[in-house]
């Protein structure tokens, strides 16, 4: 069976590119068709070990200022996805899909399993934009949400199998596009996210940890303003377009910290395994910097909703009710009261639903069920 993996766009690393990566080692052989690649913000990950003799195809988008700033080419992008010159001897497309990927156009003997990390967010959720995103701007773009929304729920019929990366999205997918999905978590690779005794003694648990891409919805804004006030040691890892705006609210602090994203996964876990908790006050599809954050024995502080609520237990950490400072404050406090009760081996243990190997035994169970002639 000859399999081709398609992508939105690869010129960010965040989680969605952590679950192609899994996909390109299951399919060695598998072109990747996406929109955009750059090389270096996705850390070299499709161009060592698993992409030396791979193909990666592009779109007519890919050029040097669409990789820089992507948004304001959205409109063109399911057009450029629709372009995109398949393979016509593929027999399987498994897309990684939050926007444009599933609705890749395929030719009648090509069947599509799409896996889904999000509906196209701002198309049916305008919580989503911007928040300079002025009055005349919204009213403005209402043409363009109500086109996305309907190429969004056209491109979501066509996929034979739709697969979520959580509870909280197949539920959305069937508020928005009306369809059932199966349920598969994204892979954490416990054999280097999981406790070891190297990195984890109490004398390097000194600070909290922030993980991820600075966009306003990650809400790094209420954490910077909450450990403003507790005068707690932090590290915020991460890079993104509101890094300048942040560096500025959390100016004059002496106990907060910006670094850059992790090199690689051994400099990652040691950043997981060497905080006292991970701070995750966002609504996120899934939230993998969490689980991660949980493989490696160190508990989770989460806003209650969205994947979080998937990952996180009594076990693993502590659930908060609202996206509020008062909120946050109280909940790292209660934390500290409670913090000699997350043993690292526990709080592991509640990883391992989602395992790695459980995410590769379950994708392929799905292509022998209803992609594998019988």
């Amino acid at each position: 069976m000859k399999v081709a993996l398609i992508h939105d766009y690869l010129n960010q690393w965040g989680g969605a590119e952590r679950v192609l990566e899994v996909l390109a080692e299951m399919f060695p052989d598998a072109p990747i068709y996406t929109l955009l690649y750059d090389e270096e913000k996705t850390l070299h990950k499709f161009s060592g070990n698993i992409g030396k003799y791979r193909k990666i195809i592009t779109s007519f988008l890919d050029k040097p200022r669409v990789r820089k700033n992507h948004r304001p080419f959205i409109p063109l992008m399911p057009l450029a996805m629709r372009l995109l010159k398949l393979d016509p001897s593929i027999d399987l497309v498994i897309s990684s899909s939050a926007s444009f990927a599933k609705g890749i156009h395929l030719g009648p003997n090509t069947k599509h399993l799409s896996y889904i990390h999000s509906p196209l967010r701002y198309a049916w959720e305008t919580d989503y934009l911007p928040p300079e995103t002025t009055s005349p701007q919204r009213f403005l773009y209402k043409p363009l949400l109500s086109y996305l929304r309907r190429w969004d729920f056209s491109a979501a019929q066509k996929p034979e199998i739709l697969v979520a990366n959580s509870v909280f999205i197949s539920r959305k997918i069937k508020e928005y596009y009306g369809r059932d999905s199966l349920i598969i978590y994204p892979p954490v690779d416990l054999s280097i996210f999981n406790p070891d005794t190297k990195y984890d003694t109490q004398n390097s648990k000194k600070y909290f940890l922030a993980i991820g891409r600075f966009l306003h919805y990650k809400k790094f804004d209420l954490i910077i303003e909450t450990f403003r006030e507790l005068g707690l040691p932090l590290k915020i890892v991460g890079r993104g377009r509101e890094e300048e705006k942040l560096k500025k609210l959390a100016s004059g602090t002496t106990n907060i910290e910006f670094l850059p994203f992790a090199k690689n996964d051994m400099e990652l876990k040691k950043l997981y395994q060497n905080a006292r908790a991970l701070i995750f006050p966002q609504i996120e599809d899934f939230g993998l910097v969490a689980a991660e954050s949980i493989a490696c024995g160190t508990p989770v502080i989460a806003y209650n909703a969205g994947g979080a609520k998937e990952i996180v237990n009594n076990y693993s950490g502590i659930l908060f009710p609202q996206q509020t400072q008062k909120f946050l404050v109280r909940a790292v406090n209660e934390f500290i009261l409670k913090e000699n009760n997350f043993k690292p081996e526990i709080v592991a243990e509640q990883a391992k639903k989602f395992s790695k190997d459980n995410f590769i035994l379950e994708i392929n169970k799905i292509i022998k069920q209803y992609f594998t002639p019988h």
